[in-house]
């Protein structure tokens, strides 16, 4: 694996790669590496035969208050793990001051409306629009075919989705199904944040998006109900502060009244839990006999 933490040195290996005749894929992460990220990985493998990891802690996506100095960094870790997962080609690092002028924000920035009015938009000021840019930056820097995401955070996926869309990037939009540890907790670099008994109770995410899906696949059709039902996981998790439990459209990402036949809808969930901020999701395809 080739260490590149200079912007033109990574624009210089793509364009490389490209005149070799190589499809190009990429998979931006912010480190700490678990094996949600391997599996992105292993995806960028079947897209593409050349494949960049970036390790980059953006510090504009965090929300004032957030955890940015502590999130957890360890970039000889990270490449411990990718070179014993079979390895990427060039893993990407720049340096805060590589990618801001002052190596913590900018004055251009990449704005995508509507999807993020809700879910973690009104929660996390700013956070979207620094996801936006930031993965601008690196799709201009890396020069992907194909880029690679985790459906976890899935609000992300449909944004950085749509950007791609409207401004014509070119850029195959890939996702990848959530990783889960056996209780069915969605892997997440911040799950090392939780204590013991905040990571029992933590399982109360995946139990509402879990219970969400059969609800909406047994052919449940108000929306209501089934954010009601969202919430009961967290009657017994007391650690939880749900900041909240939503059914949302697949295209513009509004709140859903009622499901309709063949309709892409997502239940999503938040949770402060123990001092970490934890999301999960599902995403359901309405049954064509609904209604």
């Amino acid at each position: 694996m080739k260490l590149i933490t200079d912007v033109a040195a990574m624009q210089a290996e793509s364009k490389r790669a490209r005149c070799a005749g190589h499809r190009l894929a990429l998979v931006p992460t912010m480190g700490s590496l678990h094996d949600g990220h391997l599996q992105l990985v292993r995806r960028a493998r079947e897209v593409a035969d050349h494949v960049t990891v970036s390790i980059f802690v953006n510090p504009t996506q965090f929300a004032p208050g957030e955890d940015y100095d502590r999130y957890p960094r360890d970039l000889d870790g990270d490449m411990g793990r990718l070179a014993e997962a079979g390895g990427a080609d060039v893993v990407y690092a720049p340096p805060p001051l590589a990618m801001y002028q002052d190596g913590s924000s900018g004055l251009a920035w990449v704005t995508v409306e509507r999807l993020t009015e809700h879910l973690c938009g009104p929660y996390r000021a700013g956070h979207f629009n620094g996801v936006t840019t930031i993965v601008s930056k690196l799709f201009n820097a890396c020069q992907p075919d194909a880029a690679v995401f985790g459906l976890k955070d899935a609000q992300q996926f449909f944004v950085l989705r749509r950007m791609v869309r409207d401004l014509d990037f070119g850029i195959e939009m890939v996702g990848v199904d959530t990783v889960r540890e056996e209780d069915g907790l969605a892997m997440s670099s911040r799950n090392r944040y939780l204590s013991g008994a905040a990571r029992d109770q933590a399982i109360a995410l995946s139990r509402s998006v879990f219970g969400a899906r059969e609800a909406i696949l047994s052919g449940r059709v108000d929306a209501d109900g089934v954010r009601a039902l969202m919430r009961e996981p967290f009657s017994k998790a007391p650690l939880a502060e749900v900041e909240y439990a939503e059914v949302v459209d697949g295209e513009l990402l509004q709140p859903v009244g009622q499901f309709r036949a063949g309709q892409t809808v997502i239940a999503a969930v938040a949770a402060r839990i123990d001092g970490a901020r934890l999301i999960d999701n599902a995403i359901v395809e309405v049954p064509s006999w609904v209604g």
